[in-house]
């Protein structure tokens, strides 16, 4: 029998002692459940089902605790404490789960909450998580059904506007449309926690005015994007001003940057290309 680190088990009771229980690990031997975690009337022979993972000094331990994540999966989790080395979250147990920097999409603050992936490191083989959980997610086309009810993790932060205002026609978005969409959103950002409304109004505005050169980065790959996309569709799709558009716009997007101007070069010589055929 091999025990699941991270995981739910059902082991058996097989000795008492002082100071706790021991289980029957299988392979990985007897393992500690301490008396503070076992049952009232619990005596060997007995099934219990616990929750193991890694002591101080990295001895598997049990736990009848339920932790507020399992290895391989996702949660929201606050930050306990934070050294030299990575962030600690508070997940329910004794010891704190372990995020390396390495693995931080951001520098963590203590007492804020991330959405986190709980994983098996494959060097140390302790339970870490990583704030990286674009690296987790499935690949595979989930067997869900018409009508049915599912827990959903809100994960990160997208461009809304057009969850308020449709999709609109890249060429046919005018200011109006902005306008709109910026009155929207801030509506709906007034009604979230002031911390996090104030921090979003900061961005929008930051990437509207366009002064830093993350925010000139972001709108110059926002408007080319629309154009890879147009190149990428069928020319039976296009309507007439798209032949002009798609050749002349974003231009005063992209001056700020050779390389992104270099760029917006490439894209237009493949509209060439595909106008051309």
């Amino acid at each position: 029998m091999n025990v699941k680190l991270g995981k739910y088990n059902q082991l058996e009771v097989v000795k008492e002692v002082d100071f706790g229980v021991y289980l029957d690990g299988g392979d990985d031997g007897e393992i500690l459940l301490p008396t503070r975690y076992v049952p009232e009337g619990c005596k060997p022979g007995d099934v219990l089902n616990v929750f193991l993972y890694l002591d101080n000094e990295e001895r598997l331990i049990a736990t009848t605790l339920q932790p507020l994540v399992q290895v391989d999966e996702f949660a929201c989790l606050e930050v306990a404490w934070i050294n030299e080395f990575g962030a600690f979250l508070n997940w329910g147990l004794m010891k704190d789960l372990f995020v390396p920097f390495r693995e931080q999409k951001m520098k963590m603050q203590k007492g804020r909450k991330y959405i986190i992936h709980a994983h098996i490191d494959e060097d140390s083989y302790r339970i870490m998580a990583s704030a990286k959980v674009e690296h987790y997610l499935s690949k595979e086309h989930p067997d869900y059904r018409l009508g049915q009810e599912v827990d959903i993790l809100i994960w990160q932060k997208t461009d809304l506007g057009e969850c308020f205002t449709g999709d609109i026609p890249t060429f046919d978005k005018k200011q109006v449309h902005e306008d709109i969409e910026e009155n929207l959103l801030f509506n709906w950002i007034d009604t979230l926690p002031s911390y996090y409304a104030e921090e979003m109004k900061a961005l929008y505005n930051e990437m509207t005015e366009r002064k830093t050169v993350e925010a000139k980065i972001y709108k110059a790959i926002d408007s080319l994007e629309a154009l890879i996309q147009h190149n990428a569709s069928d020319l039976s799709t296009w309507i007439p001003k798209e032949y002009k558009l798609n050749l002349t716009s974003a231009d005063d997007r992209v001056r700020f940057s050779e390389y992104i101007t270099t760029l917006r070069q490439a894209i237009r010589e493949d509209t060439l290309a595909k106008i051309e055929k």
